[in-house]
């Protein structure tokens, strides 16, 4: 492996401050988070780089609103951000801003070089200029002969004096990279659409502004003192400064990023202007430029103005950092957009985290405890289950590839497998049967068996719930590191032999919304709540609250055994597995319309939280949901089989 293969550098786009951090930065920077854990759990030398783009009239103008030096506005801001990555435990090794000094020195450095080699000219320009995206438009690409295509605000004419750079010069270069780079742009319908772009022609770029200070000089031996460098050709050279371009070149042999993620609204900066400013400065051009879509609410994307920002703190205190983490990754494909729902939140927590992965580890602290006072052992796993064990190894296999090319929903899907693998094994042999009929071999597999999945996913999943998976390795005897990884991963290994350290519920179960409020639209003011019709209700008996519906615990279990009861023309004896340490127990009045024989391996709907009762002498712990008319009585079943202990509602 070559020095550069055993090297990651992670970046995130620095953010502009002019806003302040909503959950489309959490997302850049959750997924950045998540390459960069993986990155190092795999064993690689990992830098992940964070941080603020300060400069620009849109800054100059803001503070002076304010009353406030550019500097002290953007101190105020930047700080917002780094206070918000550092409480949600993002793992960057620097967190960059463009004041920064050793910053400036690289910009200028570049800029130097640039001019050197003939890539820089002085001109006039004139054009359409949008102060808010910072970026010139010409006539064709305006919408309606004004307005910027990008936010859709006025822009104004400019002519001044400006450092052009010969972008044109780069056209058939940047084609020749798109075309022998596939994955250079992901995912591929974004770098179908910057190729389509180049191929329109590329014009010279302006890359110098005299009508506002606030931004990097030009090098003094230019002695142009009234021209600061255009935010673009600044805020692109952090990925270069971070590690040292221009003054302490040491961390520059982290260079190419593997990953620049993006925005899609910043695409065509990424995507045409730096690896033409990188050609100029003969670097390499990074690996993969990812560009992702935005978050919404109610279609609209988020904006200050708009009022209609979601706070990422505010989620993550309502539910939980860690779940926020997952469903962001899980929820939307990259690249697309994804509409913001706490409903949709919820659900990711109560089934995905819950039902599928929690309760998991909750069965296996329960049975093991019951059958082996917590011992589990490996040793039989491979013989007695090779079917299940290669499952598991085939879908781990499938997974890296698919983080790296940021299909994320795709890989936690393929991690979710295991999980499926391990449930069904569970509803499939039965350990409490087992462990009936003299089965204990088998039964005590069994549970090395879940084990080993649990770990492995856990492993896996590490780099989305670092915190999470590791109370899961801790109740399973061992520690998340690079040295697991290779040994569970790689070298494809089962655990040793271990007690199960009993750990408390993972995902409490989620019942009802916990109200997460936009946060303030600008200057300060709260948005105006939009004011309710009144409408005149008629009052209808025997309504509930949605609080009263969610005490009753509604859930999906298979029915494992079922036979008549003695002496009994209505009752039917049942055990059905809802995902719990063993099966529930539970008589049902049935018996007139099913016979046993046609319940078994069947899926019912339970009452799960009803007070246990006596019925001929027997304990009966739920009740099933059913329909009767005349034409007789009628389950309520699922559609489709689903993992037990689903909840309904």
């Amino acid at each position: 492996m070559s020095e550069s293969c055993k090297k990651a550098y992670i970046t995130t786009p620095i953010y502009y401050v002019n806003d302040i951090p909503h959950i489309g930065h959490a997302y850049t920077t959750i997924i950045a988070d998540t390459l960069a854990i993986y990155s190092r759990m795999a064993g690689l030398e990992t830098f992940f780089l964070t941080g603020t783009d300060e400069h620009g009239q849109k800054i100059e103008e803001a503070a002076k609103k304010r009353g406030k030096s550019p500097k002290e506005y953007a101190d105020e801001i930047s700080g917002r951000f780094k206070a918000l990555w550092d409480e949600f435990g993002i793992s960057y090794d620097r967190f960059i801003r463009t004041t920064d000094a050793d910053h400036k020195l690289g910009v200028q450095a570049a800029f130097k070089k640039m001019f050197d080699k003939g890539d820089i000219y002085k001109d006039v320009y004139r054009g359409h200029y949008c102060i808010s995206c910072e970026a010139f438009f010409t006539e064709t690409q305006l919408v309606d002969g004004e307005f910027c295509p990008e936010c859709g605000k006025p822009t104004q004419i400019v002519e001044e004096e400006s450092y052009f750079f010969r972008l044109s010069k780069y056209q058939e270069p940047l084609l020749e990279w798109y075309r022998e780079n596939e994955k250079c742009i992901l995912p591929k319908t974004r770098r179908n659409e910057v190729m389509r772009f180049v191929e329109g022609g590329l014009e010279d770029l302006s890359i110098t502004r005299t009508s506002f200070d606030w931004g990097v000089k030009l090098p003094e031996e230019m002695q142009d003192p009234k021209h600061v460098m255009y935010v673009w050709l600044d805020a692109l050279m952090n990925y270069l400064t971070a590690l040292g371009y221009g003054t302490d070149e040491k961390l520059m042999d982290f260079w190419p990023a593997r990953v620049h993620l993006i925005g899609k609204d910043i695409l065509r900066f990424h995507a045409v202007y730096w690896p033409a400013f990188l050609m100029s400065l003969d670097l390499p051009l990074p690996k993969h430029i990812a560009a992702h879509g935005w978050w919404t609410r109610n279609g609209e994307k988020m904006s200050k103005s708009k009022g209609n920002v979601i706070n990422p703190k505010e989620v993550a205190d309502a539910y939980g950092l860690e779940n926020f983490r997952y469903f962001m990754l899980r929820e939307v494909p990259f690249g697309g957009d994804g509409d913001f729902s706490q409903k949709a939140l919820i659900d990711r927590i109560n089934s995905d985290l819950g039902n599928d992965l929690g309760n998991l580890l909750n069965r296996l602290i329960g049975m093991s405890s019951k059958y082996s006072d917590g011992a589990v052992s490996s040793t039989k796993v491979a013989e007695l289950y090779p079917e299940e064990l290669a499952e598991l190894h085939a879908s781990i296999d499938r997974l890296e590839p698919l983080l790296f090319e940021m299909q994320l929903h795709r890989y936690l899907e393929e991690l979710w497998k295991p999980l499926t693998v391990a449930n069904k094994a569970i509803d499939r042999y039965q350990p409490w049967v087992m462990m009936k009929e003299g089965k204990e071999e088998q039964a005590l597999a069994l549970l090395g068996l879940i084990a080993n999945i649990l770990a492995k996913v856990a492993v896996m999943l590490h780099p989305v719930m670092p915190q999470t998976t590791q109370t899961i390795a801790r109740a399973l005897g061992f520690t998340i590191n690079h040295a697991a990884y290779e040994d569970l991963i790689l070298r494809k290994d089962l655990l040793s032999d271990f007690s199960v350290e009993k750990v408390p519920p993972l995902f409490p179960r989620i019942e009802k919304v916990r109200m997460v409020e936009a946060a303030p639209a600008a200057e300060g003011k709260p948005a105006e709540p939009k004011k309710a019709e009144k409408k005149t209700e008629k009052p209808v008996e025997g309504l509930i609250t949605i609080d009263q519906f969610f005490e009753t615990s509604l859930k999906v279990g298979t029915v494992v055994e079922a036979e008549e009861v003695p002496k009994s023309k209505k009752l039917l004896l049942l055990k059905v597995d809802l995902g719990e340490e063993e099966p529930r127990q539970i008589v049902a009045g049935i018996k007139e319309w099913y016979a046993p024989a046609d319940l078994l391996g069947t899926q019912v709907c339970v009452v799960a939280n009803l007070k246990p009762a006596k019925l001929m002498g027997m304990l009966s712990e739920g009740m099933l949901l059913a329909a009767k008319d005349d034409e007789g009585l009628a389950l309520i079943r699922p559609e489709r089989p689903v993992t037990v202990g689903t909840a309904i509602g």
